[in-house]
């Protein structure tokens, strides 16, 4: 029987991404069938290049990704495909969260391993609408900073949850509004739809980060906001800019004291993105 943590290791070095979104689906199919055992005590050392992706798209610097304008078939296609690529990415920060971190609760693996499932899907969804579009994933440029705040983060489980599902992912929130209202004016209805239940989904990955977050912090006995403060400021979390998604974020499960701090003016709130 396949154990579940090396599994995912195997999955997040897999290049192709076909193989990748397949491999995953299946994974996490045999994991709630009860196929798949694991073993939470198990020192894991990558043995291959992580996370795995294939020889295009060319990652470059977010700054020197170009911008397209949406009038165009090219412009939209573009935005897809980025889209996309945060979908590809998020596959991957979900199978590092179940390989990496040892000694955590069964409920950890079994959520994040969900995520990844989810994540796979959303990505099969962009990446068919791009080729109904005439293009295909690799297409256009990408950039990683997602897994780079998750190579910062890669020793503490705590600055992991906090600052990729809790800030970087729940961006996402954020942005999603703006972005489906943008593939509505063009006439694309179903980038629109596929956009919603990205968003959906989405506030239920947040949603597992605040869960893990606030566990660890009982845990070890921090106070939820004090601790995230000095990990956004340890690891330089990015600083967000309005208008936020208030509604999906009480949703995911953040608490007004957090959003009221997000809104506000103060030093504190300018890390709790």
């Amino acid at each position: 029987m396949n154990e579940l943590r090396q599994s995912a290791l195997l999955w997040l070095a897999e290049c192709k991404v076909s193989n990748k979104t397949l491999g995953v689906a299946a994974l996490n199919r045999a994991w709630l069938a009860g196929q798949i055992r694991i073993d939470l005590n198990i020192a894991l050392v990558a043995g291959l290049m992580i996370p795995g992706h294939p020889a295009k798209p060319e990652l470059v610097s977010p700054l020197a990704v170009k911008k397209r304008s949406m009038r165009t078939v090219e412009g939209r296609a573009a935005l897809i495909h980025a889209l996309a690529h945060i979908e590809f990415n998020a596959i991957n920060l979900a199978l590092d969260a179940i390989w990496r971190f040892a000694n955590m609760p069964l409920d950890y693996y079994t959520d994040w391993l969900k995520v990844a499932a989810e994540e796979a899907y959303h990505f099969n969804l962009l990446n068919n609408h791009l080729q109904t579009m005439g293009y295909s994933y690799g297409d256009f440029t990408g950039h990683s900073s997602l897994w780079e705040m998750a190579q910062r983060t890669q020793a503490d489980v705590l600055g992991r949850i906090a600052l990729v599902p809790r800030t970087m992912e729940a961006r996402g929130l954020d942005a999603s509004p703006l972005l489906r209202n943008k593939f509505v004016q063009v006439g694309d209805t179903q980038a629109a739809e596929i956009l919603d239940i990205i968003l959906r989904d989405e506030i239920g990955h947040v949603a597992i980060g605040n869960r893990w977050f606030n566990w660890l912090c009982e845990q070890r006995g921090l106070d939820s906001i004090a601790a995230y403060d000095s990990l956004a400021k340890q690891y330089s979390a990015p600083k967000l800019r309005k208008p936020f998604n208030l509604e999906a974020r009480r949703k995911a499960g953040f608490t007004e004291a957090e959003l009221a701090l997000l809104s506000s003016s103060s030093s504190l709130a300018a890390c709790l993105t």
